[in-house]
């Protein structure tokens, strides 16, 4: 099978590039990773009980797949301190703020256009 012709207007981008772009928007756009994201931007630095407790909904599996990859990433870094219990600390990198400070203006967005979209949704539903 051969693979589909790219696109004109993407032929000259890095194909790393391309799949960096799409994989950190996949990751972003996941509703856990913003919310860390703008949870640790407020708090800075918390113990892994404290950013549960910030981020309703979310389970400890969850938390904790989310943190790793973030990591992974370089967006936040994981103290572990050796006391017993361990204490375990997340903070954002400076990429990780920065990333944060990108996606700020989609809360923004979102804010200014809230009723709009929900009127939308509604008007959208009572069609069906």
């Amino acid at each position: 099978m051969r693979p589909a012709p790219a696109s004109p207007l993407l032929k000259d981008i890095d194909p790393r590039l391309n799949a960096l772009v799409m994989d950190l928007i996949g990751r972003v756009a996941d509703k856990w990773t913003m919310t860390v994201l703008e949870v640790l931007i407020e708090a800075g630095t918390l113990r892994f009980t404290r950013l549960a407790e910030a981020v309703p909904g979310v389970s400890q599996k969850m938390l904790t797949q989310t943190v790793r990859a973030m990591e992974r990433d370089g967006l936040l870094v994981r103290t572990v301190h050796p006391v017993v219990p361990p204490h375990v600390e997340y903070r954002l990198t400076d990429l990780g703020t920065s990333l944060g400070a990108a996606f700020c203006g989609v809360w923004t967005w979102a804010e200014d256009h809230l009723e709009r979209i929900e009127a939308a949704r509604q008007a959208f539903d009572a069609r069906g």
